[in-house]
């Protein structure tokens, strides 16, 4: 095995109380805790000598699985999951290198959530940590390793530590100093201080935890220190949860020293913003600080120190906590982004239009086959911008936002279409208003682009001051006038692009990657086939795929099939468990040919599908939403089968698919409609 020259480290790692460890946990030193390997897969095998569990290419082959099950878990409080674990490969096969993948498996999901994964090989152990949002439902964790490349590739897994806090809390107690990481400078950085060892010059305090000499803490020293402005950071881990409230922390300075300790928060692109410095003069003795901490996306906190010569001191760390309650001295509420979201299907919450008059009207329009209806379900409200009937040139129409703080990363998203117009261009625009200064400044305007389709708009912004979202209309003259449909308003923290994001929930599919899980039987030119954009045949099937406007969707091309051919979409294996599920997904049914549409359930070991839903001829020229609430506790699979009408103007698309635990938030009209076929309506063999 590759992995015994790390042997000794991970000795030092494990904890000698194994017994004692928590529920979800494990040191693998004599046994795997509860954890089991599942059949259906490669066995992880437990070290004769203890210490890891492990999977190689001495007896499994590239592509191949292995999946470890915890039993049943529990987390009624905010835990933290630690995962060391180490990944070997052969040199030069690091672009097909092994994977590791832990996912959470819900009681009522029939599918597991990706949590986290890792790919990169190293020469040592390295640490995952992982938060676990507080939840009354039974989980297990599923740890499934795929083996890359190469005849001497490994997967191991050290040590399992599932305990209640929150990962970027730390005392620095144990050997694994809670992930937290040194970025390493040739010059200055952070040790470990306590204990029985002594490796600085400077006389440092004793740990805050203990109060005694035998508790640890992090410390940085100036005294190797060669340049102005040399700088010590130390890392936290990720923050894999969206969490909110108070950071606070221990720390000493050596008293009347030039040195300036810093707190800053970093996304994953690398956007530093200080949320903390020190003040002068500091108390020689252990000082407490509390820092307003938010973070709605992915972040890291970093403790920085910069010294500006060999006589800065020392700066000491330690005991890093976190409460969801706010610091003492914060009184201001936290600003919610979802208020400032809107669908428009009861009011426009809380935007509001220019007091000189309303420039953008809520509508709705029936599904027809010449007007698309709105973009969150096809039968419900949005806003329309009547520039077309007015007679004033220069025409505008404003819709305001509520008022967002300052100082924050926002990210907006929300979905347009414009209809007639010659030039297109400007005639719909948004604008950041920053209320304090007056002042408008142009964030985004439409191009050119396709006329009479949803798209959709991102735009990430970041402002000092106050600042509200404004969406202007334009009609530039009489003469070229048109309409602009404006729905789905959306308004995140955080960039709208990360580029670490993780894969989609595998109970959702876009189709803009790929095809998810979702097989086919066979696949020719009478299959389902991805596609963006528009069909081949002139009038029937979508203009654009209803994510975007300009991504990808699956559909079947009516000129490559015959009069009631069949084409089969099956979800992968969903796994059947107690309660209610809600299937949603978008379809479109335009063609004065179109066919039949239904989707089926396949219970494992049946030769035969029961229906669900069906739909028959043309619906409408828009996306619509179907809504299905269905219960299985076998596993099963669900089948989109489309039918080809009696003309090549039958195209059938899907889109946007996604499963749900628990019934449908609002349940539209599912009656089945009448079939001109002759099959049973309530099955269909496979």
């Amino acid at each position: 095995m590759l992995l015994r020259g790390v042997l000794l480290a991970v000795q030092a790692l494990q904890l000698a109380g194994a017994l004692d460890l928590p529920a979800g946990s494990c040191t693998f030193e004599e046994s795997t805790c509860g954890f089991d390997s599942v059949f259906a897969f490669l066995p992880w095998i437990l070290n004769e000598e203890g210490h890891y569990i492990y999977v190689d290419s001495s007896f499994a082959k590239q592509g191949e699985k292995a999946v470890l099950l915890s039993s049943d878990l529990q987390a009624e409080e905010w835990s933290c999951l630690r995962l060391v674990y180490q990944i070997t490969t052969s040199s030069g096969s690091a672009s097909d290198s092994s994977r590791l993948n832990l996912y959470l498996r819900f009681e009522d999901e029939s599918f597991d959530r990706l949590l986290w994964t890792a790919k990169e090989p190293s020469d040592s152990w390295l640490i995952a940590s992982l938060d676990l949002k507080n939840t009354s439902k039974k989980f297990k964790i599923l740890i499934e390793g795929v083996l890359g490349r190469g005849n001497t590739t490994s997967l191991a897994l050290f040590e399992i530590k599932m305990t209640t806090g929150y990962c970027i809390e730390c005392d620095f107690e144990e050997n694994h100093l809670c992930g937290f990481v040194n970025h390493w400078n040739p010059n200055v950085n952070w040790f470990v201080g306590g204990g029985t060892i002594q490796n600085s010059h400077s006389i440092l305090p004793q740990d805050h935890t203990f109060k005694n000499e035998m508790g640890h803490y992090m410390y940085v020293d100036s005294v190797y220190v060669k340049h102005f402005q040399e700088v010590a950071q130390l890392i936290s881990p990720m923050t894999t949860a969206p969490m909110s409230g108070c950071l606070s922390f221990y720390y000493q300075l050596q008293q009347g020293n030039d040195n300036v300790f810093s707190l800053y928060t970093r996304d994953v692109t690398g956007l530093y913003e200080e949320i903390w410095k020190t003040n002068s003069p500091e108390n020689p003795a252990w000082n407490l600080a509390e820092v307003e901490f938010s973070a709605p996306y992915p972040m890291e906190v970093v403790f920085e120190v910069a010294f500006n010569g060999p006589k800065g001191g020392y700066v000491a760390l330690d005991d890093i906590s976190f409460s969801p309650v706010h610091c003492q001295n914060q009184t201001e509420i936290p600003f919610n982004a979802l208020e400032a979201s809107c669908d428009f299907e009861e009011d426009l919450c809380n935007f509001y239009q220019d007091k000189e008059g309303p420039g953008w009207t809520r509508v709705k329009v029936k599904p027809n086959m010449y007007r698309a209806g709105d973009h969150t379900s096809g039968l419900g409200y949005y806003l329309l911008a009547n520039t077309k009937f007015t007679s004033q040139p220069g025409y505008i129409g404003r819709l305001y936002g509520p008022s967002l703080p300052g100082n924050l990363q926002y990210c907006l998203r929300f979905y347009y279409a414009i209809y007639g117009f010659l030039k297109m261009s400007d005639t719909l625009a948004v604008y950041i208003f920053e209320e304090n200064h007056v002042v408008q400044e142009k964030m985004w305007s439409v191009l050119e682009s396709p006329r009479g389709v949803w798209l959709q708009a991102e735009i990430t912004f970041k402002k000092p001051m106050p600042t509200k979202v404004v969406f202007m209309s334009l009609c530039k003259s009489f003469w070229d006038c048109g309409l602009v449909a404006l729905d789905d308003i959306t308004i995140e923290l955080g960039s709208c692009w990360f580029p670490e994001k993780l894969p989609p929930t595998p109970g959702e599919c876009t189709f803009e990657q790929d095809e998810c899980a979702f097989t086919q039987e066979r696949r020719n030119r009478s299959s389902w086939h991805r596609r963006r954009g528009e069909t081949p045949t002139s009038y029937t099937g979508p203009k654009g795929d209803h994510t975007t406007g300009v991504g990808y969707y699956m559909y079947i091309e009516a000129s490559h099939m015959v009069y009631r051919q069949k084409a089969h979409l099956l979800s992968h294996p969903l796994r059947g468990v107690t309660g209610k599920h809600c299937l949603t997904f978008f379809y479109h049914m335009y063609g004065a040919g179109t066919g039949l549409l239904s989707v089926y359930l396949k219970k494992e070991g049946d030769s035969k599908g029961s229906l669900l839903w069906r739909r028959r001829g043309e619906q409408s020229i828009s996306w619509l939403r179907a809504l299905i609430e269905y219960s299985c506790e076998r596993q099963h699979q669900v089948i989109f089968e489309a039918i080809r009408g009696v003309s090549i103007r039958s195209d059938i698309a899907i889109d946007d698919i996604k499963f749900q635990a628990g019934p449908c938030a609002e349940m539209e009209d599912v009656t089945q409609q009448s079939s001109g076929y002759s099959e049973d309506l309530n099955e269909v063999e496979y």
